[in-house]
């Protein structure tokens, strides 16, 4: 029975060592790696001494359990010392190496002389050895003095990183904790139960493996150099920041405490203290990444700094543990970027200045040369500038209505192409435009051939232009203002919606204000007159869904060729025949 209990932890002691083998990273402690080496070897002197058939045999067996014994409390306490992110010396390692291996060699003096035992017998029941009768000498005072003090040394190590050190889990110092005050107990208390032959100690030894099965488990979450990053870690220029699933803070490294301040008084395993800087932009982005994980870079500014934030699932071997943020200084690109947008935007707004200053010398020239046809009619001057109004106001009616669907930058170019709806009148003949009576036939053929020829001229002047909206406008004012709604206009004969609606528009300005303007060859006609033959042309000469905009727009005309009759009255410009409404 009592052979059977030490070989079933000793089985047992095998195959949590053979799991730790399996679960073994290189960023393990290797005092850790150690324990799980050294606990068979206990467990197996525990196990010889109870097979033994005689003294000898037990006292050799009993020599085993002492070098497991030894060494492993040593390894215990180098490990405590190592996950509470205590620097041991290498001298202070040498020396408790030292003292255990002197311990243990007093033990090898067992059965030669009485520096470990002063005596000892053997017994045998059952089937099962034990040492009996032990009186114990200096020696092994000495080695439950170093056992003493590597439990008072733990102890103290795990206390004070409970209480100071911020960077050690509370967690895995209570699953230290709980081994070590096994050992204690059964080291120091309950030795054996029911017979001497049953020690309790190798239980211990058993309990403390699981115990640090655990404990590695943990330290991969917050060790955060075994999370595939040590290249970041040795480089220095990345930081990172890992937090649990509950959002609980594990760790970062020296990099992200620059980016990160506030970290340095975060306790691990604790969620960051709410209302600081810190929390709330971690929270946010992790708010964002878990509504949708392809939204995980994010930009971080922090003093004159930029830097890229990468968000991803911090893992466990193949196992999701957390999240992990990574940080990259990008500063210099994001100068860079800014100073090539500066000096793009510096280049577009002088690119623009230089556009619109050539756009107003293009305005002034084709407006030049729209003055200049002018003034070879018989016209009494002011027809561009008048009909160029008259568009403006058509325009602002039609803007105010969404059943055309027109934009602001046609209804812009349809203003801006009025001035040249005439220019193709500098290739007629001075004799036929400038007559002061009525066209025969033949001359008004010649005329008709200002609108075509117009489109000829503005398609020369515009070629080219970055503005092929404005271009287009334009040509088809020049061409087509003489068209009809019925198809009997010039010079193509188009009907209906055929005409371009720039044209259509154009055609009402321009017949307005020959009916109440003064010519060479006649009078002003009177607003009511005019007004009527406008309406009476709706539908045949001019498109009729125009008709709803020029009757809103009709005291605004008369108002504005009133204004024009005040300021030119009495000299002959405008004549006495422009009557009032």
């Amino acid at each position: 029975m009592v052979i059977a209990y030490y070989q079933i932890l000793f089985v047992l002691s095998i195959l949590l060592t053979l799991l730790y083998i399996m679960t073994w990273h290189k960023h393990f402690d290797v005092h850790v790696t150690l324990i799980f080496t050294m606990v068979p070897i206990a467990i197996l002197g525990n196990l010889m001494t109870a097979n033994a058939s005689n003294l000898s045999e037990a006292i050799l067996a009993n020599k085993i359990t002492y070098f497991g014994g030894t060494f492993l409390m040593l390894m215990i306490t180098l490990a405590i010392l190592q996950l509470c992110d205590f620097r041991v010396p290498r001298w202070l390692r040498f020396a408790m190496f030292a003292a255990s291996t002197l311990t243990f060699f007093g033990a090898l003096t067992v059965g030669r002389n009485q520096w470990f035992y002063k005596s000892v017998d053997f017994a045998k029941k059952n089937g099962a050895a034990w040492l009996t009768d032990k009186k114990y000498g200096p020696f092994h005072t000495v080695f439950v003095a170093l056992v003493l003090a590597y439990f008072a040394i733990s102890f103290a190590a795990m206390l004070y990183s409970a209480v100071r050190k911020k960077n050690v889990p509370n967690k895995i110092i209570l699953l230290m904790y709980i081994p070590e005050m096994v050992a204690v107990i059964t080291f120091y208390g309950v030795r054996t139960i029911i017979t001497p032959q049953v020690e309790l100690l190798p239980v211990a030894y058993v309990f403390a493996q699981i115990m640090y099965l655990i404990i590695i488990h943990q330290v991969c979450l917050y060790d955060i150099t075994d999370s595939g990053i040590d290249t970041m870690v040795q480089s220095g220029d990345k930081g990172f920041v890992s937090f649990d699933f509950k959002r609980r803070y594990l760790g970062c490294n020296e990099t992200a405490l620059g980016i990160f301040p506030e970290l340095a008084e975060a306790k691990v395993d604790k969620i960051l203290p709410e209302k600081t800087s810190v929390s709330e932009q971690v929270n946010r982005w992790l708010d964002t990444f878990e509504n949708d994980n392809t939204q995980n870079s994010f930009r971080y500014h922090y003093g004159d700094n930029s830097y890229l934030v990468t968000l991803t699932h911090l893992y466990d071997g193949k196992r999701k543990g957390g999240y992990q943020f990574f940080l990259a200084d990008d500063t210099k690109r994001q100068k860079y970027i800014e100073l090539i947008n500066n000096f793009n935007m510096r280049l577009k707004e002088q690119v623009a200045e230089k556009t619109q200053h050539i756009e107003e010398m293009h305005e002034k020239l084709v407006l030049g040369m729209a003055t200049m046809v002018e003034s070879r009619d018989n016209s009494t001057g002011g027809h561009i500038r008048r009909t160029s109004e008259g568009v403006r106001m058509l325009t602002d009616e039609i803007r105010k209505d969404d059943s055309l669907n027109l934009t602001d930058d046609f209804i812009k170019n349809v203003i801006k192409a009025a001035p040249m709806h005439d220019l193709g009148k500098i290739a007629v003949d001075d004799v036929i435009l400038r007559k002061p009576g009525r066209f025969e036939p033949w001359e008004f053929e010649k005329m008709k051939a200002h609108a075509k020829e117009g489109a000829r001229i503005v398609h020369a002047i515009l070629e080219g232009t970055d503005d092929v909206e404005f271009h287009e406008i334009a040509e088809n004012v020049a061409h087509y203002h003489h068209e009809r709604w019925d198809g009997s206009g010039y010079p193509e004969g188009l009907k209906g919606e055929e005409i371009p609606l720039e044209a259509r528009i154009m055609a009402i300005a321009d017949v307005y204000d020959a009916l109440v303007s003064k010519r060479v060859y006649k009078d002003s006609m009177p607003f009511d007159k005019a007004n009527a033959i406008i309406m009476e042309g709706m539908g045949t000469q001019f498109d009729p869904q125009l008709e709803k905009y020029y009757v809103v727009a009709r005291p605004r005309l008369e108002a504005y060729y009133s204004e024009q009759e005040a300021v030119a009255d009495g000299s002959g410009l405008i004549g006495e025949g422009m009557c009032k409404k």
